[in-house]
């Protein structure tokens, strides 16, 4: 897709749309073959786009793990964490399938089923495998999924493709023993544990077998990696180049979570987590060999809803118990309310791409890119008060289009925290400002006096008037705005340095 904006500035020949995701965020998906875009047209943790409009949910129902990673520390009864490996219910197998049902018939938009954990599905197959048979027996127009460290997933693999299950996530942080030993203490293998760079070369291999054989039986695979500063942050690069090349769809680089509150070993020992650019760069260097998820929310095990939020508290066991689901009911009103939201994905894809073609053709000098924030409680449209948000979107627009970078969570929002100080004197407004002090723009439904005077001090340009339009659209606007004043202009010693560039 091209914006109506033409410049004397080449095409750059890396990352290009078919890779990185350049363009709208729906053009990212456009090169994949149909059955592809279909198996992912509404699977909120696989397509960008999907996220906004439809929900998933996680079931506890594997309790138990193979390997132990340095920077995981699996936790019960856990309600105010959002991150993976943390639950407040493990259930069994006919809890999880009756718990489903329940979401699924309160949120007809709930369109995916995962297991995740708190440990590793694959390590409780008897569970998880339970949990799947019934679940496509009983309601079979729910998408399964099932996440894995991989290290019993080719013993798995053929269970896999009999059930209706055609989502695998596999974590791959690396595809170097010697690095892998400093990121798993152990693993248990063959009823021993084992340990350092033979325990790493071990799960590399299964892991690496099992993606092949998934593919081979056509399984679409993400893969999830965790970012570790200094330990595998160069090395992803190469872990994504070859899962690509064994067939993997989709790769996920997510920072690690290392507070030392958690408890886990990098977070004791000081292990830093990832700045937001640290993360970026990270992925679109890895962008040039594979499609990269960056909307991830790193949720919990037990997670229900939209991605970005968690409505799990709504339907704990005794909640579930006092329910009456009428299944087969539910199931004519999830299929109708999916489908209407296909069709607005739809359109609203194709209201973007037709507007771009019908715009006229401007010439305007060499252009730079602008990261513009963006407070939505989703349905891809911006409709949440700054006040309100407990994460920020941030798209960068640019003349190759629009683009997804990924999410800023914040500690609190800042109509909860107000002016007061956290225990490094910081107010949770100065920490949100913080956060998003690399964007130009904020763009919410609205924003008060203050957080304003605070967001024009740092650089950041709030803007209330497009509160209810759709987010792609309301970016574009304004970059195009910006083009317009002379606002995205690249700096004069840019322009030359092109100049000089195009001119050799």
């Amino acid at each position: 897709m091209k914006l109506p904006v033409l410049n004397d500035e080449k095409t750059e020949s890396a990352g290009g749309c078919s890779s990185s995701g350049c363009g709208s965020s729906a053009s990212a998906m456009d090169h994949l073959p149909d059955t592809i875009r279909d198996k992912v047209a509404n699977h909120p943790c696989f397509s960008e786009q999907a996220h906004h409009y439809f929900a998933r949910m996680h079931v506890a129902v594997a309790p138990a793990c193979n390997i132990q990673c340095n920077y995981c520390n699996r936790k019960y009864d856990c309600s105010n964490e959002s991150r993976p490996g943390v639950v407040s219910e493990v259930l069994s197998p006919a809890q999880a399938v009756k718990k489903v049902k329940a979401v699924a018939a309160a949120i007809p938009q709930m369109s995916v089923l995962g297991i995740a954990g708190p440990g590793d599905p694959l390590a409780n197959p008897q569970r998880t495998f339970e949990t799947f048979r019934r679940l496509s027996e009983e309601a079979p127009d729910i998408k399964l999924c099932v996440s894995t460290n991989g290290l019993n997933l080719p013993a798995c693999a053929e269970e896999i493709s009999k059930h209706n299950i055609d989502h695998v996530t596999i974590t791959i942080n690396c595809v170097d023993p010697e690095i892998g030993a400093r990121i798993y203490p152990w693993i248990f293998w063959e009823n021993r544990r084992i340990r350092g760079v033979e325990a790493a070369r071990i799960l590399i291999e299964q892991q690496q077998k099992g993606l092949e054989m998934l593919i081979e039986r056509g399984v679409l695979v993400k893969v999830n990696s965790v970012m570790i500063p200094g330990i595998n942050d160069e090395h992803l690069k190469e872990v994504s180049r070859i899962v690509k090349e064994k067939g993997a769809f989709l790769h996920n680089v997510m920072p690690i979570i290392a507070e030392a509150e958690h408890g886990t070993y990098f977070g004791l020992t000081g292990q830093r987590e990832p700045t937001a650019a640290e993360l970026e760069a990270l992925q679109d260097a890895c962008a040039g060999d594979m499609n990269m998820m960056r909307h991830c929310r790193q949720c919990r095990a037990d997670a229900v809803g939209l991605l970005g939020e968690d409505r799990g508290e709504e339907f704990t066991l005794d909640k579930i118990d006092a329910m009456e689901v009428d299944y087969e009911a539910a199931m004519v009103q999830r299929a109708e309310v999916q489908q209407q939201l296909l069709a607005q994905l739809n359109s609203q894809r194709n209201k973007l791409q037709n507007q771009v073609q019908e715009q006229p053709i401007r010439i305007l000098p060499p252009s730079r890119p602008v990261k513009m924030a963006v407070a939505t409680k989703g349905g891809g449209i911006i409709n949440q008060h700054f006040g309100h948000a407990t994460e920020f979107l941030v798209y960068e627009a640019s003349q190759k289009g629009v683009r997804f970078i990924g999410h800023r969570q914040v500690d609190k929002p800042y109509c909860e925290g107000g002016s007061s100080c956290g225990d490094d004197g910081e107010t949770v407004l100065q920490s949100i400002v913080r956060q998003l002090e690399d964007c130009e723009v904020l763009l919410c439904s609205k924003v008060g006096y203050e957080p304003w005077s605070a967001l024009e001090e740092a650089g950041i340009q709030p803007d209330g008037e497009h509160a209810m339009e759709p987010i792609e659209e309301a970016v574009q606007a304004v970059y195009q705005q910006m083009l317009a004043r002379g606002l995205a202009e690249k700096p004069a010693d840019q322009q030359q340095s092109l100049s000089q560039l195009q001119t050799a």
